[in-house]
């Protein structure tokens, strides 16, 4: 007998256990799992299954995320169980050309002690826009004109119905008035041809330029530019804030910006400033370029605003460390001794950065639209086609 079958019969042996046994405690293990493995269907008649086990699962873990979500948030009462970070730090606005004229809420009782400006909201609409109209009203008399009561005056191409009028007077206690667009200042003038001016238009709807391809769009921006300001409703009055239908304010307005911007000499304000899409408006900016260059304007500051950086330029070597090459050269050499390239998009050397005022919501004194100033420039922007051509609004 060898020295290995010697050892392993001194060693103790654990007892095998039997063979049923062994299959029998597989068999119970397995069957406690099956119910999980079960497949189901779908759809009665679908061949794609899923387990059973994770039908079940899947509903438990959203709850758990909801729970984790409900719990993190910081409004959440148990909120103080898990820190969900320092609040973000307010960002202070740039007082380097302007400053606001308030921070934060002002008490609204001593505001409106004070004086009110000769001013009126004014709002282009039709009657089909009522629901949009009451929306803009509600936002408007929440967050202002519930306490300052300024009037209303809304303007449109046709009659108003006196649905829309009852409607809107049961959603301010401001005086509103309500008045009609003569042909004069709405459509087409006499002096364009009407189908060149519309297949303009159409043309424009064809390059799936936004409100280009429609007719009452331009004759919007048109009546905006130049003759909402001369409507007799409007005549008496020295402000105007332009509102708009389906717009709402966030936030309450507790100070008059009419008189504030009188006390600061301001003219124009309330508007934001984005980038336009260059196809829109090709020839606006040789247009505004050639009435300032006509009229001998200097800029004040703000005309720098609307124009691109020149490229800086590289520095040029030295006249003494280039190398000379033969005159024969020189003169068959590409390129040599030729006129810069013109920049069709430039004037006078000058090109704009397709930056413009987004006026929905503009503040201004009226004074200004009916200076002799506005009435030129608004008369060369009018005859130049812009406003047919093009998506011209000024």
């Amino acid at each position: 007998m060898g020295l290995t079958q010697r050892i392993s019969k001194w060693l103790p042996s654990s007892p095998s256990l039997p063979v049923d046994d062994v299959s029998r405690e597989k068999g119970r293990s397995i069957s406690r799992f099956a119910f999980f493995k079960r497949r189901i269907r779908l759809k009665g008649n679908s061949s794609i299954s899923i387990p059973l086990g994770f039908v079940l699962l899947f509903p438990c873990l959203v709850i758990v995320l909801v729970l984790l979500l409900f719990v993190r948030h910081p409004s959440s009462p148990g909120g103080i169980l898990i820190p969900a970070g320092t609040p973000p730090s307010i960002r202070k606005i740039s007082e380097k050309h302007d400053k606001v004229f308030a921070s934060g809420c002002l008490q609204v009782e001593k505001e409106v002690e004070g004086k009110r400006a000769n001013a009126a909201f004014v709002v282009l609409a039709r009657n089909k826009e009522l629901d949009g109209v009451i929306q803009s009203l509600k936002s408007i008399e929440r967050h202002f004109n519930r306490w300052f009561h300024y009037p209303y005056v809304f303007l449109n191409d046709g009659d108003f119905d006196d649905t829309f009028k009852d409607t809107v007077k049961n959603y301010t206690s401001a005086p509103v008035e309500f008045g009609k667009i003569d042909d004069t200042m709405w459509g087409y003038p006499k002096w364009v041809d009407h189908e060149v001016a519309k297949e303009g238009i159409r043309k424009q709807g064809d390059a799936a330029i936004m409100y280009g391809g429609m007719e009452s769009y331009h004759h919007m921006c048109r009546f905006y530019s130049g003759f909402f300001y001369k409507h007799p409703l409007l005549m008496k009055y020295e402000w105007y804030w332009r509102l708009e239908p389906e717009i709402s304010y966030f936030c309450d307005i507790t100070y008059d910006p009419f008189v504030k911007m009188a006390e600061a000499n301001k003219t124009y304000g309330f508007t934001i400033a984005v980038k336009e899409l260059r196809e829109t408006v090709p020839n606006i900016f040789r247009y505004a370029s050639a009435y300032k260059r006509k009229h001998n304007l200097e800029s004040k500051g703000l005309w720098e605003m609307f124009l691109e950086r020149p490229p800086e330029e590289e520095p040029k070597p030295e006249e003494g460390k280039q190398d000379k090459l033969p005159e024969e050269i020189l003169q068959n050499e590409p390129g040599e001794n030729t006129v810069p390239d013109v920049d069709p998009e430039a004037m006078e050397g000058e090109k704009y950065n397709m930056c413009h005022f987004w006026s929905n919501f503009e503040i201004a004194r009226l004074d200004w639209f009916r200076s002799k100033e506005y009435e030129e420039f608004f008369e060369m922007m009018d005859r130049s086609g812009g406003f047919w051509m093009e998506r011209v609004s000024i």
